[in-house]
């Protein structure tokens, strides 16, 4: 460093660094490693660091250019401080990267006096280099779930390695190619397609027959938190129909009793247990439904696959024995599961085999709707999926 001064106008601290003789000694050309002599140097070039107490701090230098004596080639000498935005400092990238990832961005950029722009600018870059060197080669238990990018229609596919728990591929859509893609970026990653053994998954017709086609060797299993899920639906859908299509007595004892049917038994405070025990008087269709997600649920705790693929089908019989004797096709959306569950059993049954879950993901998937609601959605799917690196990828980061 050869200069460090104050401008009390700007409130930020310089500091001037040249370079030494000694350079010229230890650097050599990046192409044939000839040795290199001082060529020219740059216009005066500035990085953000660090602040200096509560001062915005930068550093001011003419790079040295250097000339091969052997190839001719001249190259911009890079310096030591210097992070992977020609803007920022290593230092200064680092502790941006902290920020970012306990805020939003545009809060990080309020606190480093940045502009939000040049911070994403810089984690993309970051991100896409860190990335860049991750190894899938022992990928083999993978995770898959589609997560929606803002209100509408607009989705990405996140793919997830279950047993080290975390993110490895996330791309726009939720169809069979989203596989393509993945598979593709799998093998540039030193993985491969066929060394999946197990997929956990939703019922997506699309993500079942991405797997069928790119990965032979994939059992798939599906995910509990799904099934139980389609089931706790199909208990609104009943309450619903029974709330528009029953009598007085029916309105009064169904009214505002929504969040009563998605809580486990055990889950209920004194009043809701009060209240649910006597809505079960009234011998209503939604209580039966609620009775039949309970039971669902029960079968999981079954012991090995044996028992609950007995369970299961004693279960789908049971719900089509039931439906008959309600009117107006009340029970038509707990018929529908039934048949699901008759149609996937094999996937549902895989998971007493494998054990496998997407916990994970759906844990990742409301880590990010908070994440969202803080920041107010991202600009596109872009940022969105570079978050998601960022946040769950566990890439080593910062690069230099």
């Amino acid at each position: 460093m050869t200069q460090s001064r104050f401008e009390r106008e700007k409130g930020t601290v310089f500091l001037e660094i040249r370079e030494t003789p000694l350079l010229w000694e230890a650097a050599r050309c990046p192409k044939d490693g000839g040795l290199v002599f001082c060529y020219d140097h740059t216009e005066l070039l500035t990085w953000r660091h660090l602040n200096v107490f509560q001062y915005q701090c930068e550093i001011t230098c003419r790079l040295p250019r250097g000339k091969c004596r052997q190839c001719g080639h001249v190259f911009r000498v890079r310096p030591p401080w210097e992070g992977l935005s020609m803007h920022f400092t290593k230092e200064f990238e680092a502790f941006a990267l902290v920020l970012m990832r306990e805020m939003p961005v545009s809060k990080a950029a309020e606190i480093l006096g940045e502009t939000d722009t040049r911070l994403w600018r810089m984690l993309f870059r970051q991100v896409d280099a860190a990335y860049a060197q991750a190894d899938m080669s022992n990928v083999c238990c993978v995770g898959v779930d589609e997560m929606n990018v803002r209100k509408g229609q607009e989705y990405i596919s996140v793919f997830a390695d279950l047993v080290r728990k975390q993110v490895i591929f996330a791309v726009e859509g939720h169809d069979k190619e989203t596989w393509v893609k993945f598979v593709e970026a799998l093998e540039e990653h030193h993985g491969h397609r066929h060394a999946i053994t197990q997929v956990s998954m939703d019922m997506s017709r699309a993500y079942q027959s991405g797997v069928a086609e790119n990965c032979r060797n994939a059992q798939v299993v599906f995910d509990k938190f799904h099934v139980i899920k389609n089931v706790s639906e199909a208990v609104d859908k009943v309450r619903r129909a029974e709330f528009r299509l029953g009598g007085r007595e029916v309105l009064a004892a169904l009214r505002q009793s929504q969040w009563l049917w998605r809580k486990n038994p055990e889950n209920l405070t004194e009043q809701e247990r009060a209240r649910l025990d006597k809505i079960k008087d009234k011998n209503l269709g939604t209580a039966k439904a609620y009775q039949m997600r309970l039971v669902l649920q029960d079968i999981y705790r079954s012991a090995h696959a044996g028992i609950a693929q007995h369970r299961l089908r004693v279960w789908c019989r049971w719900v089509r024995w039931v439906a008959r004797f309600h009117k107006y096709n009340l029970m038509a959306s707990m018929v529908k599961v039934a048949r699901t569950v008759e149609k996937h059993l094999a996937g549902i049954l895989a998971h007493w085999k494998w054990g496998l879950t997407n916990a994970f993901m759906e844990g990742l998937n409301s880590v990010f709707s908070a994440t969202k609601r803080k920041a107010r959605g991202y600009r596109s799917a872009t940022h969105l999926i570079t978050m998601l690196y960022f946040v769950a990828g566990k890439l080593r980061l910062p690069q230099t």
